[in-house]
């Protein structure tokens, strides 16, 4: 491709691939690279299918495009990444004439108004759950004080220690219960925050989750060590991730990959706010998926795709990002799951 070409496209910020008449990739622009999360150098003379996933009906437009020697437009077009799942765009496909027969690709992201409005919902749900919580962990907290008090009433007029050891256990798991009680009731600027590296947190969860499940499952890691440090509470950001992750494990019974993957995500919009830099943590599982019926109330508290699940998990990983002044966002389908949490950088 000529250079004076090539270096028009690079200031557009507008996605464009050009691709040759074999549909392997011979250019990526700057904002095409940003937006897939790809290096453009590196993908040169792979084909097409190769780089994304369902790609049906991008072929579809390119084969219009060819048919009829003229430029194609799908207005809503569904395209899968490796890195980022499956992405909602708007494509043109026009054929050109350079030093040989080519393609151009142009990409726009139709995800963004989808994902403020998402976004904006979320934060609603988010304060209605914090206020069920609140609710339920007020009425649980007065008849724990019962049953504690029943216990070591009872354990007065045990004669044989062994059956004071029972009791011993309600005392125990009563004071965990109104521990985390407390907790939940507990304004939020009770959370201790500090400098923390996001990998410290991602390991922490690592070795619980297999301690829990040591045989059968397999958590890889794919870390960009470069990561500087954020601003957070690390028991609530290991306790959020942690939730996600043994969701993850749950739903395969204990037997696949789960992935913990770290990335650098520029000028991104949480909680309103435009942020120059945030640490990107991927949770990608090869389970069944979420079904279609749950995936529109998933962080509801109370819901739950298990029998014996209590559904406050994914509720409780929510409010804690929220308190950081992040998101979390899932794309899912039977094979691939991905939660994103999103956490600013100061």
């Amino acid at each position: 491709m000529p250079d004076t070409i090539s270096r028009a496209l690079e200031y557009l910020s507008t996605a464009v691939v050009l691709l040759d008449d074999e549909s392997r990739i011979l250019y990526m622009n700057p904002a095409a690279e940003s937006l897939f999360d790809v290096s453009g150098r590196n993908l040169v003379g792979h084909p097409l299918q190769q780089v994304f996933t369902h790609t049906e009906q991008l072929s579809s437009a390119i084969q219009q495009a060819l048919q009829n020697n003229a430029s194609f437009i799908e207005h809503d077009l569904t395209l899968g990444t490796h890195a980022h799942g499956r992405l909602q765009l708007r494509c043109a496909a026009t054929p050109v004439q350079l030093d040989k027969n080519c393609l151009l690709l142009e990409f726009q992201a139709m995800d963004r108004p989808l994902r403020l409005a998402r976004e904006e919902q979320m934060l609603d749900q988010t304060q209605a759950s914090r206020l069920l919580l609140r609710n339920l962990a007020h009425e649980i907290k007065n008849p724990l004080g019962g049953i504690r008090g029943a216990a070591q009433l009872l354990e007065q007029e045990l004669e044989k220690p062994a059956l004071r050891e029972y009791t011993q256990v309600i005392v125990q798991e009563a004071d965990r219960l109104r521990a985390l009680m407390e907790k939940l009731l507990s304004p939020q600027n009770a959370s201790h925050y500090s400098a923390l590296n996001i990998h410290e947190v991602l390991e922490r969860v690592r070795s619980v989750v297999l301690a829990e499940i040591p045989e059968s499952l397999k958590i890889r890691r794919d870390y960009d060590i470069s990561l500087p440090a954020l601003i957070g509470d690390k028991e609530q950001l290991i306790q959020a991730i942690l939730n996600i992750v043994r969701n993850a494990a749950q739903a395969m019974h204990g037997k696949g990959e789960i992935t913990l993957r770290t990335r650098i995500a520029r000028q991104v919009t949480l909680v309103k706010r435009r942020h120059r830099l945030a640490v990107m943590v991927q949770i990608i599982d090869n389970g069944p998926g979420i079904p279609p019926e749950l995936q529109d109330k998933i962080f509801y508290p109370l819901v739950s795709g298990r029998a014996e699940g209590h559904g406050l998990g994914l509720t409780l990983a929510q409010d804690f990002i929220s308190q950081h002044h992040g998101a979390i966002e899932f794309d899912s389908e039977p094979g691939r799951t991905c939660f994103t949490v999103l956490l600013p950088l100061p």
